[in-house]
């Protein structure tokens, strides 16, 4: 059954060719806003704290610094309101998920580039 809904998912969902990227990364999403009858691109610029799932229901959280207050934003890689997405900088992290990023103030908070 499990197969059967895989495959359904694959079918249905359209897939973008996003750049390759995981935690750590500096990356800047472009996504659609609807106002009304309107629609804006907006942009959102910030260090990648996880990546999650697999298929059609994969996420990724990204947080950035908003003044004194850190902004997190959770995003779908499947979602039609995404745009593109670009890599600014890649970064060099031991972890899958970054969550004490969340507790780091200063110099500390900076994340070393990886060298390519």
């Amino acid at each position: 059954m499990s197969s059967l809904v895989k495959f359904v998912e694959d079918q249905l969902v359209q897939n973008k060719d996003l750049p390759s990227f995981s935690s750590g990364d500096t990356i800047t999403v472009y996504y659609e806003i609807k106002e009304g009858s309107k629609t804006r691109t907006q942009f959102f610029k910030g260090v990648v704290l996880q990546r999650r799932g697999s298929g059609s229901t994969e996420t990724f959280t990204i947080r950035k610094m908003s003044g004194s207050t850190g902004v997190e934003r959770i995003f779908p890689i499947n979602s039609p309101s995404l745009q593109k997405i670009e890599v600014n900088k890649r970064g060099k992290v031991r972890r899958a998920r970054i969550f004490y990023f969340r507790n780091l103030t200063g110099k500390k908070a900076k994340i070393k580039e990886k060298r390519s």
